[in-house]
């Protein structure tokens, strides 16, 4: 086979066919491989420094923040001049090095932590840093690396975008394959031998590649060499950085509540992460399809957002009115047949409630890109800020809303402050689309500013007063799916949802129970959600995560005797 000198003349060029497999399958193997550590460590450390809402924020922020540092800093460092595969296969390397320097090493940061005699964020913080810190920055550089085999045109973001999807398709396989066989069958250390292999294959491959294939930068050196316009960013920038904040912020709202619906367990877990890559592997293939047309990209994000507010809303509506009333009783489903027809419908919830606004959510990446696409800049550089960009918008969302908004304000108003940033990120894509400047850098001569039509006074309007409509209609979780989780459909029954509030006494027919239930007090707190309730006969009972916790009555007033004497004991 004759390999063309320049490596961007590959996607046009009759060899392009036969190379780009070998590309999707890099980087699907590295989203794979990405996810078995990411859930692995995600536990291991969760042994060491708790698995509390706390420590789980700060593990992803440091996980999420290695990413951005990774994203933004080696592009910078590393030359595009240097062959992207050759660095793709050393990135790959060092990440499988740092997999098994992890699972062997934190025995001794495990009993350094026990042995302080303080831990407190700032600790936890510490640990979280010396473990994932290192990987998750090459992690990061992993996208920013190869998107310099291609150039900064439609054309070439439309690859990124595939690349993108690719690596997310790698990391719904990973996730699936970790929570239900991996760990269940075996163990962490097996799971990450696995994600170390695949690694190494990665890393192999890309070597071959590269050996194979010479390499050209298309990166222009000097920027008055470039004969294209330099848009301005710092609008996009933002609008993709609110839509990450947002994603994630979504992410922890929708595993809080259908956790409730489907059980807190890891199976669950992996079945809502799945869904959501699922749909951001499905929206950023969709958005960079979009780039290959005449399509305005920044129109596209503005698009996007405005179409998340809705999509946000459809969720919230879903999990409140819809969901706990759906009539399945999970005994049906875990019979002779094991727990696996009860996945498939779990799967089928939660396609039905997210998948709308991740796919919009992935749709955005591309189109961001697009938007501040121009010839002869430096793709990884490029790729990097818009990368990181929606890292950092990701890191806040998922800190502020697990941390401070649900513990304060409630799910309710968690959901309300999404739909209201999707619209702030859809007004932020519009302005950069009407406002923004573009500079020929032959002589820095700005170009004149698009008059403010009256279409976009119009869709600004007209999308606002939809979104106040849209917040004024999320209503909060039925108290019933915050006591009995995945059984609160058997006792709600034929009872209407206007029925179920604080007040209103729930009365149900199917012989679940003979007493009419009230509820007395709802709760969301920074780890779990709880209420109280009473039935008719006098009996309180006291609900955590969906569950029965303590009750009352007599029977289980033993329990709780006994377990208060166990310290004593």
């Amino acid at each position: 086979m004759t390999w063309k000198r320049n490596i961007p003349e590959l996607f046009v060029g009759p060899s392009s066919q036969k190379l780009l497999p070998w590309l999707l399958l890099l980087f699907f193997g590295s989203g794979c491989a990405a996810l078995i550590y990411e859930i692995v460590w995600l536990q291991l450390l969760g042994l060491v420094v708790g698995s509390s809402g706390v420590s789980l924020g700060v593990l992803l922020g440091t996980f999420m923040g290695g990413m951005c540092l990774g994203s933004l800093l080696l592009p910078r460092i590393i030359s595009p001049r240097v062959h992207p595969l050759r660095v793709y296969a050393l990135l790959e390397l060092g990440i499988g090095l740092f997999g098994i320097a992890v699972l062997f090493g934190l025995p001794v940061i495990a009993d350094f932590y026990t042995s302080l005699f303080r831990h407190g964020i700032f600790f936890r913080a510490l640990v979280a840093a010396v473990c994932l810190l290192p990987p998750a920055v090459l992690m990061g550089a992993t996208l920013p690396i190869a998107a310099r085999f291609v150039e900064s045109t439609p054309q070439g973001v439309s690859w990124m975008g595939f690349f993108y999807g690719g690596n997310l398709l790698g990391a719904v396989v990973g996730c699936l394959a970790t929570g239900f066989y991996l760990l269940r069958i075996y163990d962490m250390p097996t799971a990450s031998h696995f994600a170390v292999a695949i690694n190494v294959s990665v890393a192999l491959i890309a070597l071959v590649l590269a050996a194979k294939s010479t390499y050209k930068t298309s990166v222009t050196v000097s920027p008055e060499a470039s004969t294209d316009y330099v848009p301005s960013t710092g609008l996009v920038h933002l609008a993709i950085a609110l839509s990450g904040l947002c994603a994630l912020g979504g992410e922890v709202i929708w595993t809080r509540l259908l956790s409730l619906l489907l059980g807190g367990t890891v199976y669950t877990f992996s079945i809502i992460l799945a869904v959501f890559l699922i749909g951001l592997g499905i929206g950023s293939s969709a958005g960079a399809a979009l780039t290959r047309s005449s399509f305005n990209p920044r129109m596209g994000l503005f698009i996007c957002q405005m179409l998340l507010a809705g999509a946000i809303a459809w969720a919230a509506f879903l999990i409140s009115a819809s969901l706990p009333y759906w009539p399945v009783d999970p005994g049906i489903y875990t019979g002779e047949h094991g727990p696996w027809h009860l996945f498939q419908l779990d799967l089928l919830r939660t396609a039905y409630t997210i998948l709308p606004a991740t796919i919009l959510w992935g749709a955005s990446f591309p189109l961001a890109l697009a938007a501040v696409a121009h010839r002869g800049s430096d793709p990884g550089r490029m790729v990097g800020k818009v990368y990181a960009a929606n890292t950092v918008g990701a890191i806040a969302g998922s800190l502020a809303f697990s941390l401070f908004v649900i513990p304060r304000f409630g799910t309710q108003w968690a959901e309300r402050w999404l739909i209201i940033l999707s619209a702030v990120s859809a007004i932020a894509a519009l302005a950069s689309a009407v406002f923004s400047n573009r500079y020929p850098t032959e002589n820095k001569v700005p170009a004149a500013k698009p008059a403010l039509s009256f279409s976009c006074v119009f869709a600004t309007v007209a999308g606002l007063m939809i979104v106040i409509f849209l917040i004024r209609g999320v209503s909060a979780v039925p108290w019933a799916a915050v006591a009995w989780g995945r059984y609160a459909s058997s006792y709600i029954a034929d009872a209407a949802p206007g029925l179920i509030d604080d007040n209103a006494p729930l009365e149900n027919s199917k012989g679940m129970d003979s007493s009419n239930w009230f509820c007395t007090y709802v709760g969301e707190g920074m780890n779990v959600s709880v209420a109280v309730t009473k039935s008719d006969e006098g009996a309180r009972f006291f609900h955590g995560a969906g569950k029965v916790q303590a009750s009352s009555q007599p029977q289980d007033m033993r329990l709780q005797r006994m377990l208060g004497h166990l310290s004593a004991l």
